[in-house]
């Protein structure tokens, strides 16, 4: 029996110290111990720079630690190599910006993990594809390129490519930055869909964890909660537990302005 088998944990991290993606000399956050089993939904909040990104990225095992032990599935992160593409391919990654590629059409956008991991004829990648666009409305702009339509579609693209090749996990990083209320409200209703089992996964509870800089969207009482705070990560655990509501940091977060996009 392997050791995976006796961890159930998705992601733990163990006295993790994490660099920063722009700086890999500067350590923005230090000793984060943070287990995330699966079908567990958590957000991660933090003030700007606090290291949130960087955080989901250790976790996501595109960034290896300064210090600490940090498994994804079982599996150490610091040994991923082309033998763990498996292990890689069980995560779906949302960056802010999306990084999508404008010289491709938003249908090949989220078509190219299917291309580079599957071995798919061209009518089933294209079949798998519209399925998905359909599901997240974005089928109207299948043939448009990222940069004709607004970014608040831009991010469905983004969730799009991460979600085709239907991940255990799914780790987007301040997903409701610039959306409009619109695209809010629809994006905190298909994950909670997700995170309560979605057809096109079979109904299976997607584990999740997301990173914000306002805490008010993100209130639900089966989520769980942690902050960055001055280079320290916390748990905070529920919304209305003890140590969420005493937290030096929770205040701020809680009363961030209100963003306006029409």
């Amino acid at each position: 029996m392997t050791e995976a088998t006796f961890n159930p944990a998705v992601i733990e991290m163990s006295g993790v110290n994490i660099a920063a993606l722009r700086d890999a000399s500067f350590t923005v956050v230090e000793n984060v111990d943070w287990t995330v089993l699966p079908g567990e939904f958590w957000v991660v909040a933090g003030q700007q720079h606090s290291g949130k990104s960087d955080l989901l990225l250790h976790a996501a095992g595109l960034m290896s630690p300064v210090r600490g032990t940090c498994r994804m599935f079982g599996s150490d992160t610091r040994e991923f190599d082309e033998t763990q593409i498996a292990e890689r391919l069980r995560v779906g990654f949302v960056f802010a910006d999306g990084r999508l590629f404008n010289q491709l059409t938003i249908a090949e956008n989220v078509a190219l993990p299917l291309r580079y991991h599957k071995n798919l004829t061209d009518a089933e990648t294209a079949r798998a594809v519209e399925v998905l666009l359909e599901i997240l409305e974005l089928a109207p702009f299948a043939n448009s390129t990222p940069g004709s339509v607004a970014s608040s579609w831009r991010l469905r693209v983004a969730l799009a490519r991460a979600l085709v090749l239907k991940p255990e996990l799914l780790l987007l990083d301040n997903p409701l930055g610039g959306l409009g209320a619109r695209h809010r409200h629809w994006l905190l209703n298909f994950l909670e869909q997700l995170a309560r089992g979605h057809e096109f996964f079979g109904g299976q509870k997607m584990t999740m964890a997301v990173t914000t800089d306002d805490l008010r969207p993100w209130r639900h009482s089966q989520r769980k909660f942690a902050v960055l705070h001055e280079g320290k990560f916390s748990v905070l655990g529920a919304w209305d537990g003890e140590c969420f509501t005493s937290h030096a940091a929770v205040k701020d977060l809680l009363s961030a302005p209100q963003e306006f996009n029409p």
